[in-house]
């Protein structure tokens, strides 16, 4: 989600407690624990206490959450511990980097239970079943709506309207080099314009003022005037990269609660993301690890993540939050790229674009 996205992130910026687990040096945070699984995650893995508690109960494993960072920074991690890791499961890896992940050996096979009640779309790897599709979510570009309606000017509602004057100088955006949802929206952008014309219409964006900053938490609830983290700190963008997500979160979390979202999403700007998880090769408890992806698989848990990671699920029949729907549906038609056009051009484009937006 990414997407994310993140419930983790958005409960911080309204001052609410979140779960969360830190990262120790003990013996069993390599999961060599056997009553001890370990999962290794970005920093927006959240799950209801219940939901958790119940799936300890039942499997006898205690869950040790290790968070590290934003998802381009936790893949990178786990590939340079692959020979000796820091856990049995990494959730949080997307279709934009998840070339990366198997082209680098991260992960063992394993078909979780309940593979086959994934939504066919959602699917990858099927021969060799390396990861698990989890969740999924759109990002796209949110605007705050107070802004546009004192200026009296319509939101921008795609790709294009983004270079036109009347945009110049709104847009904060993250480092595709560092950030997830940065590396979503430039896989958009070469989605819509392809491989001939996605350059000039950065450059067009870059002269239209787009701000670049590290990564999400940044550009959301220090930059993006919109958001509730936003107005505190008197940010000065309306207009921000994000997640179809994150105006039902701002209703979710405001207190008193608006009877309409605050932010709105230009639905012409959505890249579609998956995210998925899978079993660390070389983890020292992999019937731990097992079991847990089973767990991420089961209703309870597809269920529970929607209002805790502000994602989707990608399991069939799994209930999607009323707030959801209301607020925050899937975009109708998102920008999407084949796994293997991404595994091919991603790095090369990475490093195009750090050269054409940040030098």
């Amino acid at each position: 989600m990414s997407i994310t996205k993140k419930a983790t992130v958005f409960a911080v910026g309204f001052g609410l407690v979140a779960l969360s687990a830190c990262g120790s040096s003990d013996s069993d945070s390599g999961g060599g624990d056997s009553k001890t699984v370990t999962l290794v995650s970005h920093n927006s893995w959240a799950v209801s206490k219940s939901v958790l508690a119940a799936f300890e109960k039942e499997s006898g494993y205690k869950v040790k959450v290790l968070e590290d960072g934003d998802a381009g920074q936790a893949v990178n991690k786990a590939i340079l511990t692959k020979d000796n890791p820091q856990g049995d499961v990494f959730f949080g890896v997307d279709n934009t980097l998840l070339s990366r992940a198997l082209d680098n050996g991260l992960f063992q096979s394993y078909e979780a239970k309940g593979s086959d009640l994934i939504l066919p779309e959602y699917r990858v790897d099927e021969d060799k079943h390396r990861v698990t599709p989890i969740d999924t979510g759109d990002i796209c570009v949110n605007y705050d709506k107070a802004y546009f309606t004192e200026h009296k000017l319509d939101p921008p509602s795609s790709f294009d309207d983004l270079i036109k004057p009347a945009y110049k100088n709104l847009l904060v955006t993250e480092n595709a080099s560092t950030s997830s949802p940065g590396l979503g929206f430039l896989l958009g952008s070469a989605a819509k314009y392809g491989d001939s014309g996605w350059e000039g219409y950065w450059t067009k964006l870059k002269a239209n003022g787009v701000k670049v900053v590290d990564g999400w938490e940044q550009a959301y609830n220090e930059e993006f005037s919109g958001s509730a983290g936003g107005k505190k700190a008197k940010a000065d963008r309306p207009l921000v990269v994000s997640y179809a997500s994150s105006p039902p979160a701002e209703v979710i979390y405001a207190d008193p609660k608006p009877t309409t979202a605050p932010t709105g999403v230009a639905e012409g700007t959505c890249f579609r993301q998956v995210e998925y998880a899978g079993l660390l090769s070389n983890a020292g408890n992999s019937k731990g690890g097992k079991a847990l992806l089973d767990f991420m698989l089961t209703k309870q848990f597809q269920d529970d993540m929607p209002l805790n990671m502000f994602v989707y699920p990608v399991r069939e029949a799994a209930e999607v939050p009323q707030e959801f729907k209301t607020y925050g549906p899937q975009a109708k038609d998102p920008e999407t790229l084949d796994p293997a056009k991404i595994a091919d051009n991603r790095d090369q484009w990475v490093k195009s674009w750090t050269s054409l937006v940040l030098k």
